[in-house]
């Protein structure tokens, strides 16, 4: 969550979908062009440079065997995840990059995006939204409810009572059979090793397992997108395998582990903490100066424009408006950036002015009617200074109002210079094994307070038996340096 992405924030614009939902209603380049742009913003931003024209390379390079025109775009996101939007638009984090072990499994990736394009599969899901936040949704949804659309209390009870972002759906499984056995094929005939599509969805089962046990269970900050919107199973991997073995390449062909791994050395990897680190319940930007926590059991997603907390007695987002020093007015473009035009139906209460960790803030809540009931819509301010406020919009049940996150609004505090100082991005950092090095040697290396060992397996497609050979490269996470 950047200042310059949070100053332009607008959740009339976070509400469409990136899938396509109402856009791809209206066919032409502008429209996909528009909805890449939303991409680009709602991921983090595009990574450019060596790093990013290495993976379009290699994007080309796969896309060729498709035939069309794509676009190959590397975001700058701290979830693994990768997908395809309609225009020809392709997408993969940082995040998975760190996981991948090779080119290969890089040219898999992409080949099966390319696959679900090549197999229209984007178009023929236009109403499923591939975003990690759901709160620009709800706002759409609930200028909706306003209007009395059928069926949208449905849909709001559904996101309150799941606490899960239900804005986010699946391919169908023969949908992603499709797209691997596609992919499988065209990175076959790019000349590369076609194994390293099984090799690669097996990280990724392993990644889902570790961050799952991190946490004690699977939740949807943890649990990678890619888990989430293309299901992994032993099942595809065997597929995989075998359809590997039936290209007759299967072995063979091109890894090229050096190039990539020299092109992710010192990749950002987790949170980037240009856009505010999470951890555990608490989220931290260092350059905003300011911190808060979630409840206990609520989950919590960073976006470029906003944070989104989700929990089994509602939805909240964090974020920002630009600020006239009125909070007052501020509280009213909250509403209305919400809702749009439907704001004015609404009884809003005079919000009532409060001081939080000796921030000056506001807050108020409205009533919503649905065709199934009402809800509370409820707005917390924040006055930074006298240019930059800060807010948290809330949706919970009727007459609950901004009770469930009472300690959530109460816990918004500054930070210190020296506590915004020590807060350091985590970087891939590639070494080359020595003689005596163990895989628990090197484990002790990760920048991380638990799970060393786990994590450095799994970084590196390892068993906790493998040994290393003096000259092999492994990946190690550990603390960078902020530019």
């Amino acid at each position: 969550m950047t200042r310059k992405v949070l100053l332009a924030f607008s959740a009339s614009v976070l509400a469409l979908s990136l899938a396509g939902q109402g856009l791809a209603q209206r066919a032409g380049s502008d429209t996909y062009a528009h909805q890449h742009a939303e991409a680009v913003a709602e991921f983090g931003g595009e990574i450019t440079g060596p790093t990013g024209g290495y993976v379009t390379n290699v994007g080309q390079r796969v896309a060729a065997q498709a035939g069309g025109s794509y676009r190959i775009t590397t975001l700058n996101s701290p979830v693994n995840n990768a997908f395809a939007m309609p225009g020809g638009y392709v997408y993969v984090t940082r995040q998975l990059l760190g996981l991948m072990d090779d080119e290969a499994e890089l040219a898999s990736v992409l080949g099966h995006e390319v696959g679900h394009l090549a197999a229209n599969h984007p178009r023929e899901r236009q109403s499923a939204a591939q975003r990690n936040s759901i709160f620009g949704a709800i706002g759409q949804l609930l200028a909706r409810a306003v209007g009395g659309s059928s069926g949208i209390g449905q849909v709001l009870q559904q996101v309150i009572g799941t606490g899960t972002q239900a804005m986010t759906a699946s391919f169908t499984r023969s949908q992603e059979y499709e797209a691997d056995d596609l992919g499988v094929t065209y990175i076959a005939r790019a000349g590369y090793d076609p194994n390293a599509s099984a090799s690669l969805l097996a990280s990724l089962g392993d990644a889902t397992s570790l961050e799952a046990r991190a946490v004690g269970r699977a939740d949807q900050r943890t649990t990678p997108s890619w888990a989430r919107t293309h299901p992994l199973s032993a099942d595809r991997v065997r597929r995989a395998t075998q359809r590997a073995q039936q290209t007759g390449r299967a072995g063979s062909g091109i890894r090229n582990r050096d190039q990539f791994l020299a092109q992710i050395d010192g990749l950002i990897v987790d949170d980037d903490p240009r856009q505010g680190i999470v951890d555990g319940g608490t989220f931290r930007h260092p350059d905003l100066r300011l911190a808060f926590s979630v409840p206990q059991g609520y989950t919590m997603q960073n976006g470029a424009r906003a944070v989104s907390v989700a929990g089994s007695s509602g939805q909240a987002q964090f974020s920002t408006l630009p600020f006239s020093g009125d909070l007052g007015i501020y509280i009213g473009q909250v509403y209305q950036s919400l809702l749009g035009q439907q704001a004015g139906q609404l009884r809003i209460a005079q919000p009532r002015a409060t001081t939080i960790n000796g921030i000056p803030a506001a807050y108020t809540t409205a009533r919503v009617s649905t065709q199934q009931g009402q809800v509370d819509l409820s707005v917390v301010a924040y006055r930074f200074d006298s240019n930059s406020a800060y807010h948290f919009a809330m949706i919970t049940r009727a007459g609950a109002g901004i009770g469930p996150f009472g300690s959530m609004i109460n816990s918004v505090r500054r930070m210190s210079n020296a506590e915004a100082a020590a807060i350091r991005p985590k970087v891939i950092d590639v070494v080359t094994v020595r003689a005596g090095d163990t895989v628990q040697s090197l484990a002790n290396r990760m920048a991380y307070n638990d799970l060393k060992l786990e994590r450095f397996l799994v970084l590196n497609s390892l068993q906790a038996n493998s040994r290393l050979r003096p000259g092999d490269k492994v990946k190690i996470v550990v603390h960078g340096t902020r530019a």
